[in-house]
């Protein structure tokens, strides 16, 4: 199957996960809206679920909610804090995933909200004076603001962020789907009132997610119809999803430390060996910083050979699976990259890390990037 650093878009399923949802395939397939013993099996799993993710995260099993993924838990977040707090402000982010800003550029359109996007600078790296700038001066808003992007890897503190609203009174919503199973997140500490996480971020099943939603907040529907998730979730559940969620969270935190000084190795290994092996190779945003990046994410900024389509090509020809962007008005254009000012004319790669990913396909991937860049330069 090749080499796969693309872990950012999604990752493989464990194999402990599997084994945990199969028996939700065949054997346990009740609806756990039933009232007979097949539906209350099933709906004691579910529950159970929930009561586990929760107690990982340090937060009560009535603030987990279960969605279909990330997006629906971004749009159910910000809906729910301009619908059911009236909040008209909203302050966000140039970089935000698109299940963010889409949402809220059409409440902008639609005259629902005043909306606000923070400056940035040429690493990413957002203004937090700036931010408490417009607290004081907006009144309540819905501040919005991601966990570490799933372009350039840049962690924001979301601490600090959440500190800064509880002071002004704001209602704060992070999209945590990149960090969620790779940080540990302790919702009594954190001054947050959503989280939208993804299980297929950490290798868990594709199709289901949860949205953390503090008991201070009232959630809004998105769909209507029965009475699942307390009635905030219409929709017969994904059962085997929400198992596999769960248990892929709960290997994430068994055996994080492990994961995260492995994966950190691959990633310092690349930067190392990029910049020895390839004239003028660069690292956008923060990525190539430990500190100030998502350990499993590195953007790199390479001299323009070839175009970007034709680079992303020339690795899938080598049987190497990344994600690229690019800066220029084309229709791949990443606004992450737009929004920090990247060079146009160079192209980049998001090499993205997991658990299974070895120092030998690290090896592999550069040896070919070198070869190819070592040959157009001579």
């Amino acid at each position: 199957m090749g080499i796969y650093l693309d872990n950012a878009a999604t990752t493989q399923l464990d194999n402990e996960v599997f084994e945990a949802m199969t028996p939700y395939l065949l054997e346990y397939f009740g609806n756990p809206s039933s009232s007979h013993q097949h539906g209350r099996l099933v709906k004691k799993a579910i529950e159970d679920a929930r009561e586990n993710i929760a107690g990982l995260l340090n937060a009560s099993p009535y603030e987990i909610v279960f969605t279909s993924g990330g997006t629906e838990a971004d749009n159910t977040a910000i809906l729910s804090a301009v619908q059911s707090q009236n909040i008209n402000r909203v302050i966000t982010t140039p970089f935000e995933h698109h299940a963010v800003l889409h949402t809220l550029k059409s409440l902008e359109k639609a005259g629902a909200i005043e909306l606000s996007i923070l400056h940035v600078d040429q690493q990413g790296n957002i203004d937090l004076h700036e931010l408490e700038q417009l607290l004081d001066k907006q009144g309540r808003s819905l501040v919005s603001v991601m966990h570490a992007n799933n372009e350039i890897g840049n962690l924001n503190d979301i601490e600090q962020i959440g500190e800064l609203c509880k002071s002004y009174g704001a209602v704060f919503h992070s999209d945590t789907v990149q960090t969620m199973g790779h940080y540990r997140h302790d919702l009594q500490k954190l001054s947050t009132h959503f989280l939208a996480a993804s299980a297929h971020k950490f290798h868990g099943p594709k199709g289901v997610g949860f949205i953390y939603s503090s008991k201070d907040i009232k959630l809004t529907r998105l769909l209507h119809g029965g009475g699942q998730e307390r009635q905030l979730r219409a929709g017969t559940e994904n059962i085997h999803g929400i198992i596999g969620m769960a248990k892929a969270l709960e290997i994430a935190y068994r055996d994080m430390d492990t994961h995260q000084q492995y994966i950190q190795s691959l990633k310092n290994r690349m930067i190392t060996k990029l910049s020895e092996q390839i004239d003028g190779v660069t690292f956008n945003g923060n990525s190539a910083i430990a500190a100030k990046s998502l350990y499993t994410v590195l953007s790199v900024s390479l001299p323009q050979a070839l175009t970007n389509q034709d680079l992303l090509q020339f690795l899938d020809d080598n049987h190497i699976s990344v994600s690229g962007g690019s800066a220029c008005s084309s229709g791949n254009a990443s606004h992450v990259l737009n929004a920090i000012g990247a060079d146009p004319f160079r192209d980049t790669v998001r090499f993205s890390f997991s658990k299974y990913n070895t120092p030998a396909e690290v090896d592999f991937v550069i040896n070919k990037l070198a070869g190819l860049y070592n040959t157009i330069a001579a």
